[in-house]
């Protein structure tokens, strides 16, 4: 049986650039998305309260600038808002695909130096940060399908996904346009989707190692 579930916080934790930013974690919430079909993430609370080190206060965004085909991070322009930004890191080489940022072993997610003075120590990886959480972590694209490593047919579909060239997946979601996840159930080969509305919606299916693989179908 599928298991409809109501809509849940996704979340992304991020843990780095600890000159200027200290040794702890950020919890960035999913917001919305983007007129690209984007997400949007921002830390909460956003009023200016998050305790910074030696900077005071900290609050972070990470969103897509479709000007520049690439996730930026950024981090707010004081008192807890975004009206003009300081760009700390962006990523142009993971999946541009994707509806959610890459994580730290995605791409790179390259040090704005212009700003921080060198202060993050480089490029995030797995020795300086962590970042988890609604990120994703394969370079797999949506249009990449015809490498033969993942199939899903028909698209567009009336009523089931067929997917194929996974072996050891485990689950599988179903989020809107809108970033609201309207699907959740174990992996499945053959996927029945006629309880969707008409529209455009994005499947993640997760493997036991934790590796995604994001998918764009259309529902007629």
């Amino acid at each position: 049986m599928f298991a409809v579930n109501t809509i849940d916080a996704q979340t992304i934790t991020f843990n780095g650039c600890h000159n200027l930013f200290d040794d702890q974690n950020f919890v960035f919430n999913n917001t919305g998305t983007d007129g690209n079909g984007k997400k949007i993430y921002i830390t909460t609370p956003v009023d200016g309260n998050q305790a910074c080190g030696g900077l005071g206060t900290c609050e972070f965004k990470i969103l897509w600038n479709n000007t520049q085909t690439r996730w930026e991070f950024l981090a707010d322009s004081g008192n807890g808002d975004f009206v003009s930004p300081y760009l700390i890191y962006y990523n142009s080489t993971g999946n541009n695909s994707a509806t959610n940022p890459p994580s730290n072993s995605v791409g790179s997610w390259v040090e704005n130096t212009a700003v921080t003075e060198n202060g993050c120590g480089g490029n995030l990886s797995s020795s300086n940060s962590t970042m988890t959480g609604d990120v994703h972590t394969t370079t797999l694209a949506v249009n990449d399908l015809s490498k033969g490593k993942v199939q899903m047919f028909p698209n567009p579909v009336t009523d089931y996904i067929n997917i194929q060239g996974l072996d050891n997946a485990k689950n599988m979601v179903i989020t809107n346009m809108a970033g609201q996840e309207v699907l959740k159930t174990d992996f499945k080969n053959r996927l029945n989707v006629t309880q969707l509305v008409k529209g455009i919606y994005f499947l993640r299916i997760t493997n036991s190692d934790g590796q995604t693989y994001d998918l764009k179908f259309i529902k007629k």
